[in-house]
């Protein structure tokens, strides 16, 4: 014999999809709290990395330009004395300044254009892991509320206007003989932050099973518009 529905009450027969887009919410919600912050930390550490990488290839370039800048007014320079005794023309020197400024700002756009497969590099960086499936976290939860007896309210308390998931339908009560035992923790504690350490990503953890995403080879450059 099939349950009614936990939300609504139809029949089984009924098939509504009450449960599902319950489910579906009340993963989102999870999800938000207790993914959110990881998710900031990987972006905060990716762009901080990213920035550093850009600005350090950018310094690289403009030094080799004004490394090249130097000897041509050297070569100017000697080629006044040598022919006119006298230092350049004032207009030589000019275009030389103009010339630099303008191969300083394609180093640039070249350097930021370079901002898609740089962070994409980091992100691939990122490593994520998941217990094994035999493990005792898993098979056994600390919440399973098959462990021991514990009361249920027969009430639904929601706030006005909050959206129904599959935790805010009616509970069945236990016998009331059954003497209260104190309630267990339904959800995980939340993941304490790492305080005192300069760590942008949660420490990495030992589990048998991880999954990473491959790593790209060097970064290459393609044109694309400025960011």
């Amino acid at each position: 014999m099939d349950p009614d529905c936990a939300i609504c009450h139809a029949p089984a027969t009924v098939a509504c999809d009450c449960e599902a887009k319950g489910l579906e919410m009340a993963v989102k919600q999870a999800e938000n709290r207790m993914m959110q912050s990881i998710y900031n930390d990987i972006r905060s550490w990716v762009r901080a990395h990213a920035q550093d990488y850009i600005l350090d290839h950018f310094r690289q370039l403009t030094e080799r330009r004004k490394t090249a800048h130097a000897s041509h007014l050297d070569r100017i320079t000697e080629h006044a004395w040598q022919y006119y005794q006298q230092p350049p023309h004032p207009s030589e020197l000019a275009n030389a300044q103009a010339q630099l400024k303008r191969g300083i700002d394609e180093d640039w756009q070249a350097s930021v254009q370079r901002y898609p497969e740089v962070l994409e590099y980091f992100y691939s960086l990122v490593e994520l892991t998941l217990p094994d499936d035999g493990d005792a976290s898993v098979k056994d939860p600390p919440l399973n509320a098959l462990n021991a007896p514990r009361r249920i309210s027969t009430s639904s308390r929601m706030a006005p206007g909050a959206p129904a998931t599959v935790a805010s339908g009616r509970s069945m009560a236990y016998d009331r003989d059954i003497a209260p035992m104190p309630a267990m923790r339904r959800t995980p504690p939340p993941i304490e932050p790492v305080r005192g350490s300069d760590r942008r990503t949660p420490g990495p953890r030992e589990r048998r099973q991880s999954y990473r995403a491959p790593h790209p080879g060097p970064p290459t450059y393609y044109p694309q518009q400025p960011y």
